[in-house]
């Protein structure tokens, strides 16, 4: 756990003492060394990325999920939009980009993703970019410029990806949860009153003030809903069948001489 989680947790078991001793005591390594950071303008950019998490659920102990988590996080003044999933696949992508952009009302210039499949396809190694259809299709009618991060470079990842281990060691250690809506419902409330409000370590600005300065400068949202049109490949069995989402399903008569159905 984080120092501030650890010092909130002693409050309430009636530690008088201050956060400095906390940090302190759990001091036991020297600091790393300093780094430069590559800072954004007002509106510029947001950055995109998925992390993978275990829970197990309250009303299921038994049964341990994989969860996923979406991550968008405002470049210039660190506001950060959430959300655990099941999937990291093509349809969540952009179902989670249009929630992020209904929360903060606007939309930046562009947004960095990391190399993740939903987003780029080809070969990861290749110095050419090729972003996913549906990818071009969300950017295209929010008006965005996507773009990706520097292959084997993780430190291109920029500042999306440290939240993560903020995540997994303020929020999700020694908490429990029912199910996935009890999940998100908790991390909500812990944005609004711990993640947001908060001075950011590094801009030492407090993260919502910093908000109200950038919302100028994003972009106005589109009137138009985004309507996806996903079109997948799914191999016919020697039976006529196709499977979507675990589930199998036959196909007509005329189509089973087809190699793929595309749907």
């Amino acid at each position: 756990m984080t120092g501030q989680r650890l010092f909130r947790e002693l409050k309430g078991r009636g530690y008088e003492g201050g956060y400095t001793a906390v940090t302190d005591f759990l001091r036991e390594a020297p600091a790393p060394g300093y780094e430069v950071w590559f800072e954004t303008a007002p509106g510029e950019q947001a950055q995109v990325n998925f992390a993978q998490f275990h829970v197990v659920f309250a009303d299921e102990p038994t049964t341990p999920w994989i969860v996923w988590l979406f991550s968008m996080m405002l470049g210039y003044s660190r506001l950060i939009w959430v959300r655990f999933v099941l999937h990291q696949d093509l349809p969540t992508v952009p179902r989670c980009h249009t929630a992020a952009f209904d929360a903060i009302v606007g939309l930046p210039r562009e947004v960095l993703y990391d190399r993740m499949k939903t987003t780029v396809t080809g070969d990861e190694r290749a110095e050419s970019v090729v972003y996913n259809r549906n990818l071009i299709d969300l950017a295209r009618h929010f008006g965005l410029h996507p773009r990706a991060c520097r292959p084997y470079r993780a430190k291109t990842k920029g500042k999306v990806g440290r939240p993560f281990r903020y995540i997994r060691e303020d929020f999700l250690l020694a908490r429990s949860f029912r199910h996935l809506d009890d999940l998100n419902g908790q991390l909500r409330h812990w944005l609004d009153t711990v993640v947001n409000p908060r001075r950011h370590a590094t801009t030492q600005y407090i993260v919502n003030e910093a908000f109200v300065e950038e919302r100028p400068y994003l972009r106005a949202l589109p009137t138009a809903p985004f309507r996806a049109v996903l079109r997948l490949e799914r191999r016919i069995s020697r039976k006529g069948m196709v499977s979507v989402g675990g589930n199998a399903y036959r196909v007509p008569d005329a189509t089973r001489r087809r190699i793929n159905l595309r749907i």
